[in-house]
């Protein structure tokens, strides 16, 4: 009986990823190409920044369509005034974007600042009332980390805008980027193993 479900659990898992395996000449193709893209971003940082803020522009404007159509779903006037000025003021900001790139990277990366150092400081605070059993100290010290780099990034604040989002850009990409790689090459190795191991089980 074990044999048995064992046979038909193995095949299943396999089918499962078969579809992903057959493409993972593509997924690596894929990482190759976010890491491309990271290191080109991270070698100008300036135009990455205006990219990523192109794409924070065009991710106001979807969001502010939606809120104002959504608007239209209220049949109290209150309700209605509220979603639709919150819809145009989204709007209105990506279109800001588009029209003053440099000045709002400036204020995002302002933004970005500030948020860093909040959250890193709620982490920091978090982590030391966690003390009693719990590996607090790597909470902790990413906390730390976080509300330094708010910290560097505001106190070169107005000409860290100029690079900040490039620069996050492009660490993520090569991120992203690697992460694919490793699930491509994951796998295609694994493609073997399983063959292996079912014909092992099978003897």
């Amino acid at each position: 009986m074990t044999d048995i479900a064992s046979n038909s659990t193995y095949p299943d898992r396999g089918s499962s990823l078969e579809p992903l395996r057959a493409r993972s000449g593509w997924i690596v193709a894929l990482g190759v190409v976010y890491v491309i893209a990271g290191v080109v971003a991270l070698g100008s940082v300036v135009m990455a920044t205006v990219a990523s803020v192109f794409i924070v522009g065009i991710m106001m404007l979807i969001a502010g369509v939606a809120e104002v159509f959504n608007a239209f779903q209220f049949k109290s006037w209150g309700k209605f005034l509220l979603w639709l000025a919150l819809g145009a003021l989204y709007v209105v900001a990506g279109l800001l974007t588009f029209e003053n790139p440099l000045l709002a990277a400036t204020v995002l990366t302002f933004v970005l600042g500030i948020v860093l150092m909040i959250s890193g400081a709620a982490r920091t605070v978090l982590a030391f009332g966690m003390r009693q059993g719990l590996p607090w100290i790597w909470i902790a010290l990413s906390g730390v980390i976080t509300f330094l780099l708010g910290l560097i990034i505001l106190a070169h604040w107005p000409v860290s805008g100029l690079y900040v989002l490039g620069i996050f850009l492009g660490i993520d990409l090569v991120i992203a980027g690697a992460g694919w790689i490793g699930l491509g090459l994951g796998l295609s190795t694994s493609r073997p193993r399983l063959r292996s191991g079912l014909q092992l089980h099978d003897l």
